[in-house]
């Protein structure tokens, strides 16, 4: 999930009015809720898919404060001790989840309040937040120049690959545990994959700003291989992108995307709305279907050659490896100066 950052001015102004009369701002009011999240393909699925269908008839206007996943997590942090949240609902995912409920800066979800909550998958239920949706990081691969189909994250770093290899910048966190992954590393030290993917800095790989940036070179075939979420390639296939997947024969990865609302939300009603509405059965087959991700809730029933297409066999959903949270939260600076400091300069 990346998009580029838009503010809101019309908004901004509003709100600066509100503060500077002593009212309530404009989003605080009844009726109106804003949500933190991405743009792009996913903000507009939202859109399409629950602000209008599911939440104008109840007279809820939705807007959206769009930004990638770590301007948002800052804003959230930095806003803790306000009277009240910039956003009512913040879309995440699951690392960020992670972190911002430490923080004690999310609010429980209330069952009374969320009533689809009964019908989420039971390994994904946590109790600060709602899962939307997820999938799984594979082996983007052009089948065209990539004769031999990869099984491993371990094949992005054989030599013969000099030059073809791309990652997302953004990605840079799930980058580096697939390449630990890749050289047998603990996941709560990295030092084996960074070893490996300084290895690999030697062969010219090339890094890209965002994932569509990443499509784009998949695309012109300047790089063949990459570490992705399935759901980024199932679209970008549909597409007319030249690859295939494969998943990783020693797990893959997973990727949860979330929604939760900030405990100084002042429109909460609203706000538990929205996320009963995130998990309703239609919104969740829009999703699959436009964008490749894999229902959270137990009644949202897929097309079966879809199904076939974006979800995981019993046995690859075994085998996830799921990111140690705690590990990645504690060492989220020297990770990220790893990535930019080292292996990128």
């Amino acid at each position: 999930m990346t998009m580029s950052r838009r503010t809101t001015l019309a908004g901004g102004a509003a709100a600066a009015l509100a503060l500077g009369s002593g009212l309530r701002p404009a989003h605080a009011q009844a009726g109106q809720l804003v949500v933190g999240t991405w743009g792009g393909d996913y903000g507009s699925l939202l859109t399409s898919t629950i602000d209008q269908p599911l939440m104008k008839p109840q007279g809820i206007e939705v807007s959206q404060d769009i930004a990638n996943n770590d301007p948002r997590r800052t804003k959230l942090m930095a806003e803790k001790g306000s009277r009240r949240s910039s956003m009512d609902v913040a879309c995440i995912n699951d690392i960020d989840s992670f972190a911002l409920s430490q923080a004690g800066i999310l609010e429980d979800v209330p069952a009374a309040s969320v009533p689809r909550l009964n019908a989420v998958l039971p390994v994904f239920r946590k109790p600060h937040s709602i899962p939307h949706i997820y999938s799984a990081m594979v082996v983007l691969y052009n089948p065209n120049k990539v004769t031999t189909p990869p099984k491993s994250y371990a094949d992005l770093f054989d030599p013969k690959y000099k030059g073809r290899v791309g990652y997302s910048d953004i990605l840079y966190t799930f980058n580096m545990a697939a390449a630990n992954i890749a050289a047998g590393g603990k996941p709560d030290d990295y030092t084996a994959g960074n070893k490996l993917l300084m290895e690999l800095k030697s062969r010219d790989p090339k890094v890209y700003p965002s994932n569509e940036a990443l499509a784009a070179a998949l695309k012109s075939e300047e790089v063949w291989l990459s570490t992705m979420w399935l759901a980024r390639g199932f679209m970008w296939k549909k597409a007319g992108i030249p690859i295939s997947w494969a998943v990783p024969e020693e797990g893959a990865i997973p990727i949860l995307f979330e929604a939760a609302v900030p405990k100084n939300s002042r429109v909460k009603e609203s706000a538990w709305k929205y996320l009963d509405a995130m998990l309703d059965p239609r919104a969740q087959v829009a999703f699959a279907d436009k964008m490749g991700y894999v229902p959270t809730v137990r009644d949202a029933k897929l097309p079966d050659d879809l199904a076939k297409e974006i979800s995981l066999s019993e046995a690859q959903q075994a085998k996830l490896r799921p990111l140690d949270y705690a590990y990645i939260q504690r060492e989220r600076g020297p990770i990220l100066d790893f990535w930019t400091k080292e292996f990128k300069a």
